[in-house]
């Protein structure tokens, strides 16, 4: 007669009681913490032992014959992995129409399932390749041919127990235009005695407005109509000035000028008139060397 029954599951002992009516040897179990899929199999193997009264045992696990399947435990985790778009970040705007898109998944038990990983741009998927990191993956894609103007990456993933995680998604801009730039003044070559100088303009950027402008590093406000005013200060002689307008993707333009300033008035070294005095009627010649330096 049975006198008692034991089961092992990983690594902890039980004792089953014999139930009245039926005869079974019954014990109710917490199941392991995490999953089995780590485990050799994806399961926990169960070992069970029966002794009788005379202290003759037998003991059967998941390699027997006969019950080995059914004593095999599978344990499934309930917590789905969690995905990060690391780049582009949201609401940023690039410069380029072929962004690389990088995407982390993290699950602390069964795994991410790297076959579940799909990662789109404006719902068409991309070809993405993983690299094992710690506690999941990180993803890298590369989106090619995107028009300028906002897009949205979206990730999805599950683990090996079939948990889907929350879909992640970003929305940012591709701007791979520089924004437009006029100075309207000065022109090219501009001389002056007045060493404060306006430099005025305008600039705009459709994809990536607005734009930030500086005139000699400095920066400059630009209105809501994209016109922009300011003054500078010359020094004698030749003055370059650099306009440069910066979208928010980074995209720049920029526009250079050459103005002087001259404040040195001209100076007389020596006049002359032959014959002087003239007579009436006849004529005569005004000569006069100067200077400008």
């Amino acid at each position: 007669m049975i006198k008692t029954m034991t089961a092992r599951i990983n690594g902890q002992t039980y004792q089953l009681t014999q139930e009245e009516g039926s005869g079974d040897w019954v014990v109710q179990i917490q199941a392991p913490a995490l999953s089995s899929y780590n485990q050799e199999g994806h399961y926990y193997p169960v070992e069970l032992t029966a002794t009788d009264e005379g202290g003759n045992s037998t003991t059967i696990d998941d390699d027997h014959s006969t019950f080995g399947t059914q004593l095999r435990l599978q344990a499934k985790e309930r917590e789905a992995p969690v995905i990060t778009i690391t780049s582009p970040t949201a609401d940023a705007h690039l410069g380029t129409a072929a962004p690389v898109v990088t995407v982390k998944i993290t699950d602390n038990d069964s795994g991410v399932d790297p076959d579940t990983v799909v990662i789109k741009v404006d719902g068409a998927p991309l070809e993405a390749s993983g690299e094992a990191t710690d506690g999941g993956y990180l993803f890298t894609a590369s989106a090619s041919g995107l028009e300028d103007g906002p897009h949205t990456i979206t990730a999805d993933a599950a683990d090996h127990d079939g948990n889907a995680a929350q879909q992640a998604s970003v929305t940012f801009t591709t701007d791979t235009v520089p924004p437009t730039l006029n100075v309207t003044a000065p022109v090219e070559g501009f001389k002056t005695n007045n060493s404060k100088l306006v430099v005025s303009g305008e600039t705009n950027d459709v994809t990536s407005g607005p734009v930030t402008l500086t005139v000699n590093d400095t920066p400059v406000v630009v209105d809501e109509g994209g016109t922009f005013s300011t003054q500078v200060t010359l020094t004698e002689g030749e003055n370059r000035i650099t306009v440069k307008a910066t979208d928010a993707a980074g995209k720049q333009t920029v526009i250079t000028r050459t103005v002087y300033l001259d404040t040195n008035a001209p100076v007389f070294i020596s006049v002359s008139m032959t014959p002087n005095p003239v007579d009436c009627g006849a004529t005569f010649v005004l000569r006069v060397k100067a200077t400008d330096d």
